[in-house]
């Protein structure tokens, strides 16, 4: 787990994880996506240590039916650590205990998939009047000397708005992602004036694409309500986001480190496969 640093007093994280998974049937006909491991510790703790490492503690979620699992894992399993206690692989549980200890965990369903937009707004019950971070559990980032979101935090508390993070991906994989219209400020820092959610290769305003790590103001809120369905009928944050970009109020960052896309199964095995060979050096 990366050490602990608290950069700015946005403590609040909210991972949207009512998603079915179907990318890796049968696999998650049962199981939540997000509990899926990269080697020893699923998807969803990698994101969770990425947020408590960035200064934010109160972890929230946005779940939906065959999610217990989650709630489950961020508890203590008693008679695991009783069994395990005085061992050589008590130190195993270590991580997810220090989790446990440290982080409030909060839980509201999403009833229906109406988008990524719709389960943010879900969230607001956990979230209240104030700024939080987003972190999708299926792009699972690692940070170059700070975390990811940690870098983002630096991001917000100097211009103070909404902060996406994106990357450069291939201009014909743009039809995957919501793309940025910006102009760069500053090494790695790009004001943002339009974004596409999904564009057609040929329409991309660029190929700097977002991807799953957001800082928001609650703002953001107000008009996701008054947002209609977008692409395939959903509620879409990026359209949301479009309305804050177009007064000025969105900021993108090109993060430092490495990002797995760990939706798709060459994105999980090419983790799995980092992951191993960090653990062999």
């Amino acid at each position: 787990m990366e050490s602990r640093k608290a950069y700015k007093t946005i403590t609040k994280c909210l991972f949207p994880v009512a998603g079915y998974g179907t990318r890796f049937l049968p696999a998650t006909k049962n199981m939540p996506k997000e509990m899926l491991p990269v080697l020893d510790k699923p998807l969803i703790q990698y994101g969770v240590e990425e947020a408590y490492a960035s200064g934010m503690d109160r972890i929230c979620f946005v779940t939906g039916r065959g999610k217990q699992a989650l709630e489950d894992y961020f508890d203590f399993t008693y008679e695991i650590a009783n069994h395990l206690s005085g061992s050589p692989k008590e130190k195993r549980l270590a991580g997810i205990h220090q989790l446990i200890r440290n982080c409030t965990f909060t839980y509201t369903r999403q009833h229906e998939m109406r988008g990524l937009g719709h389960a943010i707004l879900v969230g607001e019950s956990l979230i209240g009047d104030e700024p939080f971070g987003v972190i999708l559990s299926d792009d699972l980032c690692i940070g170059e000397q700070q975390p990811v979101m940690g870098q983002m935090l630096s991001v917000y508390e100097k211009h103070g708005c909404s902060v996406v993070a994106v990357e450069e991906v291939d201009p014909t994989e743009v039809d995957k992602y919501g793309v940025v219209a910006a102009t760069e400020l500053e090494d790695g820092i790009i004001s943002v004036s339009d974004m596409v959610e999904k564009p057609a290769p040929g329409d991309a305003p660029s190929n700097l694409a977002i991807i799953g790590r957001y800082l928001l103001t609650p703002d953001i809120f107000d008009t996701l309500r008054n947002t209609p369905p977008g692409k395939n009928g959903e509620i879409q944050i990026t359209d949301a986001l479009r309305v804050q970009a177009r007064e000025g109020r969105v900021m993108a960052y090109r993060f430092k480190g490495k990002r797995f896309d760990c939706g798709s199964v060459d994105g999980f095995v090419a983790a799995t496969n980092f992951f191993y060979r960090m653990g062999e050096s």
